[in-house]
């Protein structure tokens, strides 16, 4: 568990929905009939715009079901990069996908308290490197990036790199929105 980066009342709560408008009806609705079976974490604040919803949705259906990557290297980088931001709900959600991915709990301990996973294979090794570099730097050098692209190729690079946008993005919203689950 990580402790949560804001602290007060939440701001952007789950509008009621007897105040929804037509088009954050149609979002919940589409929301609700995909994978994640409702208008859970981000997509709270996220239904105050829906069409901005409806298209990080897609893109985060994209990015956790669908790269190419192997599960335990999404859900891995997905806890770095909850963990960076200090986000909970984020980390709350994955912690157990990525531990049933594959993700020992020992490492998944070890990004929470901020520490390089001590048993991570070759694979996570470089996703854990190159999320970490990426976030703190807000880039990569020249080696990273060969290792990364002789890991997973241009796609899995792309890939990679759009995951820790996009749950960087979920991130910043529900850390500004003060979004408690």
């Amino acid at each position: 568990m990580i402790k949560a980066a804001f602290d007060g009342a939440e701001r952007l709560p789950l509008p009621a929905k007897a105040t929804w408008t037509d088009d954050q009806a149609a979002a919940a609705a589409e929301l609700s009939a995909g994978p994640r079976g409702g208008v859970i974490g981000p997509f709270k604040p996220l239904l105050y715009s829906p069409e901005l919803m409806r298209r990080v949705q897609r893109t985060g259906e994209y990015l956790r079901y669908s790269t190419g990557l192997d599960k335990r290297l999404t859900e891995l980088a997905i806890l770095v990069v909850a963990r960076f931001w200090g986000q909970p709900v984020e980390w709350n959600i994955h912690h157990p996908i990525a531990l049933a991915a594959g993700v020992r709990e020992t490492d998944a301990a070890a990004i929470a308290g901020g520490y390089v996973p001590p048993t991570l294979d070759a694979e996570q090794q470089v996703v854990h490197e190159f999320c970490q570099t990426l976030l703190a730097n807000h880039c990569v050098g020249d080696d990273l990036y060969a290792k990364t692209l002789a890991a997973f190729g241009e796609k899995g690079v792309i890939d990679l790199t759009t995951l820790c946008g996009y749950y960087s993005l979920l991130a910043m919203v529900m850390n500004v929105a003060r979004t408690p689950d």
